[in-house]
């Protein structure tokens, strides 16, 4: 497939992994709190814990704000955050001390940065190839996200 037909498809991808991502975040956060940090198989540090549990009200918010568009720019900065965590993980950056990485942290910020990275890429990919940005009915866009 190929032009508008493929690549509309991906807006809604997006947005049904947002829109799971985003709360399951906001779960994390919240069982981080909850564990005890020797039970914990990755990073239950506070300051991680509240990233988690504010990247989700992000998330959650760009979702119901901007639909699909938001679910792809949500995916790909995430996806972006992600793989920074990895590489500050593995190189001790900023904020490696204040989250307490885990090595199972770093290879699950490997896998959720790629994948996110690329479904974003997709996603954000259709304004260019398959017709509007904005999902705009009008200017023969889907109408995915219009707010």
């Amino acid at each position: 497939m190929s032009g508008r037909s493929a690549s509309a498809i991906w807006e809604p991808r997006n947005l049904a992994v947002a829109g799971t991502l985003a709360p399951l975040l906001v779960v994390t956060g919240a069982l981080g709190f909850a564990l005890r940090p020797d039970w914990a198989l990755m990073s239950g540090a506070p300051t991680y814990n509240l990233f988690h549990i504010a990247s989700g009200l992000v998330g959650i918010a760009r979702v119901l704000r901007a639909g699909g568009r938001g679910a792809v720019g949500f995916n790909l900065a995430f996806g972006l955050i992600d793989l920074y965590q990895a590489v500050a993980g593995s190189m001790d950056l900023f904020p490696a001390a204040l989250f307490a990485y885990r090595p199972l942290d770093d290879v699950l910020h490997v896998i959720l940065g790629l994948g996110l990275v690329g479904l974003g890429a997709l996603g954000w990919g259709r304004g260019i190839a398959g017709g509007p940005a904005g999902g705009d009915p009008a200017r023969g866009g889907p109408g995915i996200g219009v707010v």
